[in-house]
């Protein structure tokens, strides 16, 4: 959902998974391969590097490409489709392990697979976890001094690296004062993610509540409630001003 996990920097890091990770283009296979590298670009999540012998669409060479060592930008091409600059490939790298491996650009792909279920966004850190566990406690959200939603039943989601996020009954929200948005975020965790804007005293907050509607299965128990962004609002859970 665009939320910046915070915790330690695995930025740099390569290696082998054990999962089975397939990538599809106009329903063409373009890789299958159950040894990927997990190359951490950045300290946030992973990106997928396929060994070159597992890649079945054609790579075609168009430029240089800088990052890790002195390599090359591809097309990657099958029958019916063609997605320019998609693949990158660093023969020359400085990580052995990525020599001979092809790195696919994730929103380039129509479809990947882990093992036979889809995958959306990006890859899943292995060292990020989602909890989600009821909870008994109050939940108070207030924006401009005014209470927009209050609850005793929240469902607290605990995702590694971000804030606790708490998760309402829509029943305990201000529903009056919601509007609706057209915006929608996609979590590799969680699913899609639709949101409304809030209306206080006349000024509308932009984009402030997401719900997930229909979330994927590990995160079923947050379906349909709304999660206000702590940072943005002032809540107070058991009485006390939450940080973020």
């Amino acid at each position: 959902m665009g939320e910046t996990r915070q915790g330690l920097d695995k930025q740099g890091r390569i290696e082998r998974g054990r999962k089975r990770v397939r990538a599809y283009l106009a329903g063409e296979l373009v890789a299958d391969t159950t040894g990927p590298l997990l190359v951490w670009e950045n300290p946030h999540y992973p990106q997928y590097y396929i060994p070159a012998g597992d890649v079945r669409a054609s790579l075609v060479a168009t430029e240089h490409a800088p990052g890790r060592g002195d390599g090359e930008v591809l097309d990657v091409v099958v029958e019916r489709a063609k997605a320019a600059g998609a693949a990158r490939r660093y023969p020359n790298s400085p990580d052995p392990e990525l020599r001979d491996a092809v790195r696919l650009d994730f929103a380039a792909m129509d479809e990947w697979l882990e093992e036979d279920e889809p995958i959306y966004v990006h890859p899943r850190d292995p060292y990020s976890r989602v909890d989600i566990l009821a909870s008994g406690r109050h939940v108070r959200v207030e924006i401009s001094g005014v209470t927009v939603a209050e609850s005793r039943t929240p469902r607290i989601l605990f995702e590694t690296g971000l804030p606790p996020r708490y998760y309402l009954p829509l029943s305990d929200l201000r529903l009056d004062l919601l509007r609706a948005s057209d915006t929608q975020t996609h979590c590799p965790y969680k699913g899609t993610a639709a949101y409304w804007s809030i209306e206080v005293n006349g000024r509308v907050h932009d984009d402030l509540i997401w719900i997930y509607r229909t979330p994927l299965p590990e995160s079923q128990k947050i379906a349909g409630l709304a999660c206000f962004y702590n940072e943005k609002v002032d809540l107070f859970v058991d009485g006390m001003p939450e940080s973020s």
